[in-house]
């Protein structure tokens, strides 16, 4: 089942949960079939792979691994902490993602 969410590409996100937990990064990828996110530098694996046409070499390489929706949190640019967020509607009819703590738009 996926859970429907305010999480997009380019984010920074709060890790709450976890191995990671306390870290702050940017939002690689959604993966919304799977309620999950891949964040830069967060939840590192070593995958071994096999020498191909891309990594002649092979080896081992280290790599994200994705992360649950619920391990994460939207950090707010204006108050610099990790908030829960609500959509408001503009005048315009344009709806934007607003801080909870500070009520300040989250997308400017």
């Amino acid at each position: 089942m996926t859970v429907k969410t305010s999480i997009k590409k380019e984010d920074k996100v709060k890790v709450i949960a976890g191995k990671d937990e306390g870290k702050i990064g940017k939002v690689l990828k959604v993966i919304r079939k799977d309620n999950r996110v891949i964040v830069e530098n967060i939840n590192k694996v070593k995958r071994h792979v096999k020498p191909d046409m891309k990594n002649r070499q092979g080896g081992i390489i280290e790599q994200e691994a994705p992360i649950h929706l619920s391990n994460i949190m939207l950090m707010c640019n204006h108050c610099m902490k990790a908030s829960r967020i609500r959509m408001q509607e503009l005048e315009n009819g344009k709806k934007v993602r607003v801080c909870r703590k500070c009520n300040e738009n989250i997308d400017a």
